[in-house]
């Protein structure tokens, strides 16, 4: 992960899951079952709209804040056991190791920003076969809060070395996009996770994409090839269908 030269003082922060990796719905199915091992019942749909955030989040708005917390771990270790299943089966999504290799070819510094552990996210870089093209990684092991909080987007700019106006965040749900917005950064969001357009818009998003192939069809028409002040409207290259 060395320096490859070109124009380092620009940044683009990469979510993983559902905006690198096909695995939004394997997660969904892994909380769905893990929470019927408990005794609870939530239907897929609501699971899958948690799916992004950090555990403690997801399961607040699964089961209210007032629930009985002392389960977190135990439903947490479920999930991971369950999720972990899949690991041997993980597919990056179609375009996402070109992406990342487009953006370090270009001089971008690329950053993984995860809610995953550094564990689950090993698994997910092997799958996805980029890590020439990564500079750097952040994990939830690297934040006390998880998304929607922007922790995890503040500690992939400190690793990028770059201000919040020269970042772009890439993500899949509207948690990234809040995040994203909570730490000064431009949002970019992919349909690949399952959440419309117009939820990702109306978090934050100033350009939605149907998935990383999409993304690097348009890269150099895109906010990526261009992070500056936020502006009002659809900027060029922005699919608006």
């Amino acid at each position: 992960m060395g320096d490859r030269g070109g124009r380092r003082d620009t940044a683009v922060l990469f979510d993983v899951d559902g905006t690198l990796m096909d695995t939004v719905y394997l997660h969904t199915v892994a909380w769905w079952e893990a929470l019927r091992q408990y005794g609870e019942r939530a239907p897929m749909s609501r699971v899958h709209r948690g799916v992004g955030m950090g555990s403690d989040h997801l399961l607040d708005r699964l089961l209210g804040d007032d629930r009985d917390h002392d389960r977190d771990s135990a439903l947490s270790a479920a999930h991971d056991a369950l999720y972990a299943q899949f690991w041997t089966r993980l597919a990056p999504l179609e375009g996402a190791a070109d992406l990342l290799r487009a953006c370090a070819a270009r001089g971008w510094r690329v950053v993984l920003a995860s809610s995953a552990s550094e564990r689950e996210l090993r698994v997910m870089r092997d799958a996805l076969g980029a890590d020439d093209a990564i500079d750097a990684v952040t994990t939830a092991d690297d934040v006390d809060a998880s998304k929607p909080s922007p922790d995890l987007v503040a500690r992939a700019l400190e690793r990028a070395g770059v201000p919040a106006s020269r970042a772009v965040f890439v993500g899949d749900a509207v948690w990234d996009a809040e995040a994203a917005g909570r730490a000064g950064v431009r949002c970019v969001g992919l349909l690949s996770g399952g959440m419309s357009r117009e939820e990702l818009t109306g978090a934050g998003a100033e350009e939605v994409y149907e998935g990383p192939a999409d993304l690097l069809a348009r890269l150099d028409r895109s906010l990526l090839a261009d992070p500056g002040p936020p502006q009002r409207g659809p900027r060029r290259g922005a699919r608006a269908e």
